[in-house]
């Protein structure tokens, strides 16, 4: 079946931004009272942002209100993607090369701020744009993904989706989408997350191929 439209993840799918992440929440948290927890990292993984925002106050103890910390966060990583996102190699290509075929959107974790700083810094555009927390869930719930799929004029189990980390495989396994995985090298997804993929991919460079195979 050719997909109707193909719905891409952000963070580790295009962009290698799971470290940076990581590690801008840690010196947040670090700076404002917290404590980082071994489960902190993956367990955010996926998070809208007011849900990762209340975690780092709720669980991690961060002296701040959830806002405060959303902001801190944000902003940090709104600058590393003005001085130099960190574009996976090959995504650009991949992405302009798949948009050029097919309706796509971004469906991810990221805040719209972010997913604008990606667009922005490579000159991408994509069909629709949409950031779970625009959605009221977060990975592994599929709304970004079903709802990104509605803006594009589809559903999405009649869609592709692309993505790199547990919940997220998850959220678009429980879209109904046909899900292509490209693993985080950085943390690769559980086998039960892994296991609702249709294929799993090398790289992203791989996925043009891969969607000539379900046509």
């Amino acid at each position: 079946m050719t997909p109707a439209a193909v719905l891409f993840d952000l963070d580790g799918v295009l962009v290698d931004s799971e470290q940076l992440w990581d590690r801008i929440r840690r010196d947040v948290v670090a700076a404002h009272g917290g404590r980082w927890t071994d489960d902190a990292t993956r367990a955010m993984q996926g998070m809208s942002t007011p849900e990762w925002a209340r975690y780092l106050v709720d669980d991690l103890g961060a002296q701040l209100t959830a806002d405060d910390a959303a902001e801190r966060v944000i902003a940090e990583m709104a600058r590393v993607y003005a001085a130099d996102a960190p574009v996976l190699p090959g995504a650009a290509d991949t992405l302009r090369r798949v948009a050029e075929r097919f309706p796509t959107a971004i469906a991810s974790s990221a805040p719209p701020r972010i997913i604008q700083a990606f667009l922005d810094s490579t000159g991408l555009t994509v069909g629709a744009t949409l950031s779970s927390e625009q959605v009221g869930a977060g990975k592994p719930a599929p709304d970004v993904y079903l709802e990104a799929a509605r803006l594009l004029g589809t559903s999405a189990a009649d869609c592709a989706a692309v993505e790199d980390s547990s919940n997220g495989l998850r959220a678009a396994t429980a879209s109904g989408a046909t899900v292509f995985a490209v693993p985080n090298a950085h943390f690769p997804p559980a086998e039960d997350a892994l296991a609702g993929a249709h294929r799993v991919l090398g790289d992203i460079t791989e996925l043009p191929a891969a969607l000539d195979e379900l046509g």
